[in-house]
């Protein structure tokens, strides 16, 4: 009887790899270590150079409007027609 009691007990490692079969398979499982790492760091690259083209599209829109706004400025018509209409405050 003490030999049916082993028989029936299963080892540890089968019951692992039967877990590890259940699971799918990865990509980063798959991948070796280094080769996810430089894909991380190359992502971290790829959204810092897109920050900056944000950053210049943003300068560069900035520096439009006042350049826009200057040529307003100098616009009698504009000027005109934008200025409040209560001349008394002034006197």
């Amino acid at each position: 009887m003490a030999n049916n009691k082993r028989k029936q007990q299963k080892p540890h490692s089968p019951a692992t790899a039967s877990e590890q079969a259940d699971k799918p398979v990865t990509l980063k499982d798959r991948l070796g270590a280094g080769v996810v790492e430089k894909l991380k760091q190359q992502a971290e690259s790829m959204k810092l150079e897109e920050a900056k083209q944000r950053e210049i599209k943003r300068i560069e829109a900035e520096t439009a409007k006042i350049a826009e706004q200057k040529l307003k400025e100098k616009d009698f018509e504009y000027l005109l027609n934008n200025s409040t209409a209560d001349w008394k405050k002034y006197n």
